[in-house]
């Protein structure tokens, strides 16, 4: 008596109960978009039930604590889950942009323009005089 052997599949020990080759169980995340570590500037959407602040980052969900909606700060990444992250405050986000602005709006005198500034002084002082 002959007999046909068959191939086992899915239950073997090589494929592991059912798993094949390109397939797993429950649905794929895609490549998070943060890095642990990293700062990032985000505004604070809404409030959890937790009561921490909820903010996006390319559609991933950040949690971070002592926050409130319309807030905008920045943010350093501290853990990373499969469908969220939380983060913690590392200071305001347009602080440095702020303090840029202000420079711009309110320049510094050069040296060319002290000396452009006294030379005036003088020659309104020399036509007083005279």
């Amino acid at each position: 008596m002959e007999y046909e052997r068959r191939e086992r599949r899915g239950y073997g020990r090589r494929e592991g109960y059912g798993r094949r080759e390109g397939r797993g169980f429950g649905p794929r995340f895609p490549p998070k978009p943060v890095e642990i570590g990293k700062e990032y500037d985000v505004e604070i959407q809404e409030t959890s039930r937790r009561g921490e602040g909820i903010a996006r980052i390319k559609g991933l969900v950040v949690f971070v604590p002592n926050t409130k909606p319309g807030d905008k700060v920045k943010i350093r990444v501290t853990r990373i889950s499969r469908r969220f992250c939380e983060a913690e405050v590392v200071g305001q986000a347009g602080a440095k942009a702020e303090a840029e602005g202000e420079a711009m709006t309110a320049p510094e005198p050069t040296e060319e323009s002290e000396t452009e500034s006294e030379t005036e002084s003088e020659t309104e002082t020399e036509t007083e005089t005279e």
